[in-house]
């Protein structure tokens, strides 16, 4: 699904683009770099939440859409040792269940996770980027958005994919960061205003097919945590929109559907000349 840019908004300095928080739904963002790689369209600037921030800053690196399919490719041909560097990367441990707190004996390093699952290409600060980047955590304490631009690369994306439950948290400057999505799922606002013209690639989803069968609590928790995102999405709509917003049909798949990620691609391929078809439009009055 796709709402159509409004021509009288299409600005003349560049393009920024939006990537949002949705987990492995988020695989679906290739598809706009896709369809902006073919009409030779590099992006002014990008901003990312969670997934968004994964792939997004990748794409800054200069990762093209092409070779980041490739990836992806790679990577989930050998499911076993996906999952064996998963367990390399766990920071809980079993006896944590009966320590004070009741500590997640899954817990995962972010940083750890990115350096087995990012291209070789994407650099260690924000500063070696191709493009001009924005990543997107919450500040746990401050309970508010907290966005990098510069600095360590990794801990900053690290911090924004932090989702509670599933990686730990990330101290950087006496602040606790976890999950951009909870603040700020789909990052457009702070590209505003700059001249550019702004996309924004939402995937939180909409409803889910409903079956008869209670999800797990495991399910439960993070499916609630899409819910809120979808539902603060809705609300930052209302205000301030995007010059285009782009929507993937890749509703029925879940945060950690990552073996998945042929199906999310194929799903959302029957969009890619739709959105194509519309950005070149957009595009041809703003450049």
């Amino acid at each position: 699904m796709m709402e159509p840019a409004n021509s009288e908004h299409v600005r003349t300095r560049g393009v920024a683009v939006a990537l949002g928080a949705g987990g492995a739904r988020g695989i679906a963002h290739i598809l706009v770099i896709e369809a902006l790689d073919e009409l030779g369209v590099r992006p002014s600037a990008i901003a990312g939440a969670s997934m968004g921030a994964v792939v997004g800053a990748a794409w800054a690196a200069g990762v093209c859409a092409k070779d980041m399919r490739a990836h992806l490719q790679r990577l989930l041909r050998n499911r076993a040792e996906v999952m064996a560097r998963i367990f390399q990367a766990r920071v809980g441990r079993l006896t944590g269940l009966f320590a004070g707190g009741l500590q997640n004996p899954i817990l995962l390093d972010g940083e750890r996770i990115l350096d087995f699952f990012w291209p070789q290409a994407v650099p260690d600060r924000f500063e070696d980027l191709a493009v001009p980047f924005t990543a997107v955590s919450t500040d746990y304490y401050a309970r508010r958005a907290r966005r990098f631009q510069t600095g360590p690369l990794a801990p900053a994306v690290a911090a924004s994919m932090a989702i509670p439950g599933l990686f730990k948290s990330i101290e950087i400057d006496g602040s606790v960061l976890l999950d951009g999505g909870a603040t700020d799922p789909l990052p457009y606002r702070s590209l505003m205003g700059s001249g550019d013209f702004v996309i924004a690639c939402d995937v939180t989803g909409g409803p889910a097919p409903q079956t008869k069968a209670a999800p797990s609590a495991f399910e439960a928790m993070f499916g609630t945590a899409q819910i809120m995102q979808s539902a603060l999405t809705a609300e930052m709509l209302k205000g301030a929109r995007p010059d285009l917003l782009l929507r993937p049909q890749v509703d029925r798949y879940r945060v950690l559907d990552f073996f998945h990620g042929a199906e999310i691609l194929a799903a959302a391929e029957p969009i890619k000349d739709e959105i194509k078809r519309a950005l070149d439009q957009a595009l041809s009055k703003a450049l």
